[in-house]
């Protein structure tokens, strides 16, 4: 079974690991790994056994532990995406899921809720149900208010202080892909997926230099297809006023057994390389955005 807690209350939600010294335009965020799940959770899922966990962006905050050493933070969910989704708009709500109606400023009409995948979300992957009966509205307002909010807050501070420091910050949202992801045209099934947002959530350049690190790594890289990067790409990524927003998704298939829910021997490896391709890619970015900014301040 998961990890079972009896509240959100007795373990944080999620937690943020600062540095001790800032030294890199970064912020990292892993929404989708967080393996500790409520009790209430657990009483009200039909879900058996692993079953509850087919959603979870597996080991993802421990593949990017590193990230503080080098200098950026790194905020990691410890709640599981079967609870409650933060790569979501707050209110993307399936008015099918509670037993009261939803309030009007909720978006009932996403693609995302039509798919079971809303705030609150009604299946795990595979299309599994998670829920046996209704929830109370005022259940899922709760998860939200408590939460979602105060986890997106969070998120938001650490970027205004990177940009205040930088002059520009930089959000790296990190996901890992189930090893059965859809092909690309040939068959090519790509180990590593960048998201921009079709080129709208972060300057072009840097995202051919992601791009070109991982490449160098040996890696398959993919470019928004077949991930483009949620709501928090979207949200975040804002280019003219300095904030910039890349989505990863990593191939499970690289560092885990997906059935056993355990990494293998191919996570420290990866692992290493990803701490590879991140001081790689600030190095860059200090040589192309932060050393000429400083020439000029001169």
């Amino acid at each position: 079974m998961p990890t079972v807690r009896t509240a959100l209350g007795d373990v944080p939600a999620f937690e943020l690991v600062e540095p001790a010294e800032v030294r890199i335009p970064f912020v990292f965020c892993s929404p989708h790994s967080g393996s500790d799940y409520p009790l209430d959770l657990i009483a009200a899922t039909r879900l058996t056994g692993e079953a509850v966990r087919r959603s979870e962006d597996l080991f993802v905050d421990r593949l990017f532990d590193f990230v503080p050493d080098l200098g950026a933070p790194l905020l990691a969910a410890r709640f599981p995406r079967a609870y409650l989704d933060v790569n979501r708009e707050p209110y993307e709500l399936d008015p099918a899921m509670f037993t009261e109606a939803l309030p009007d400023y909720a978006n009932a009409g996403s693609i995302r809720v039509a798919g079971g995948l809303g705030t609150i979300p009604r299946i795990v992957a595979e299309n599994e149900e998670i829920y046996r009966a209704a929830l109370p509205l005022s259940e899922g307002l709760r998860r939200i208010e408590t939460v979602y909010k105060p986890f997106h807050q969070v998120l938001e501070d650490a970027l205004d202080r990177t940009r205040q420091r930088f002059g520009m910050a930089i959000l790296v949202d990190c996901h890992s892909m189930p090893s059965s992801v859809r092909a690309l045209p040939g068959g090519r099934r790509p180990d590593m997926v960048i998201g921009d947002r079709f080129g709208t959530s972060a300057a072009g350049r840097l995202v051919t230099i992601a791009t070109s690190r991982l490449a160098a790594l040996g890696y398959d890289v993919a470019r928004n297809k077949p991930y483009a990067g949620g709501f928090i790409t979207e949200r975040y990524g804002r280019p003219p006023v300095g904030f910039h927003a890349i989505q990863i998704e990593i191939n499970r298939a690289l560092y885990a057994d997906e059935r056993a829910y355990l990494p293998h021997e191919g996570f420290a490896l990866l692992r290493d390389r990803l701490a590879a391709f991140v001081a790689g890619f600030a190095a860059d970015v200090e040589a192309e955005y932060l050393q000429p900014a400083a020439a000029a301040a001169e």
